[in-house]
């Protein structure tokens, strides 16, 4: 798929650019509400995400776990710390369709090397609310997690 074919995509499924990085289209908020500590949330919800060769999905954190879904197009390389401040890489693809994030772990993406686009979806248990969602910050990532300096900096986009 050409760069116009991919641009044809995000068109096709309306997706709108996302604030941690590439596009996306919500599909999905189930009717059914669950108390959570936070307040009522839908009890899933769904999104359509693409990402380009050369986007990034930067560290963030939300608090419900995530379950990606591989679609189309090339690998999704998902990296994840630990609660024990380690880091985990993951390649949702055709021969991985599926990976689930914990809740509240910090987590960023991109596509593989050599990937042109990442086309993939999430769906999200308790539904997911922007009050839950928490973009990573370069200086707190890298005072919590030293030894991860190069990739904290390549995946983070917010500073203090």
């Amino acid at each position: 798929m050409n760069q116009k074919q991919i641009e044809e995509l995000i068109k096709k499924f309306d997706m709108a650019p996302h604030p941690e990085g590439g596009f996306f289209c919500e599909t999905y908020r189930s009717d059914d509400l669950i108390d959570t500590p936070r307040g009522p949330r839908a009890a899933s919800t769904a999104i359509t995400f693409l990402l380009r060769q050369g986007d990034i999905s930067h560290f963030h954190r939300i608090k419900s776990d995530e379950l990606w879904h591989f679609y189309h197009g090339d690998g999704l390389e998902i990296f994840e710390i630990t609660e024990a401040g380690e880091i985990t890489t993951t390649v949702l693809s055709q021969q991985n369709p599926q990976h689930l994030v914990p809740a509240n772990r910090w987590f960023a993406s991109k596509p593989a090397e050599g990937s042109r686009y990442s086309f993939v979806g999430c769906t999200v248990s308790p539904g997911f609310d922007f009050e839950d969602f928490e973009m990573g910050s370069k200086e707190k990532l890298l005072a919590q997690f030293p030894q991860h300096e190069l990739l904290i900096k390549e995946l983070s986009l917010t500073t203090d």
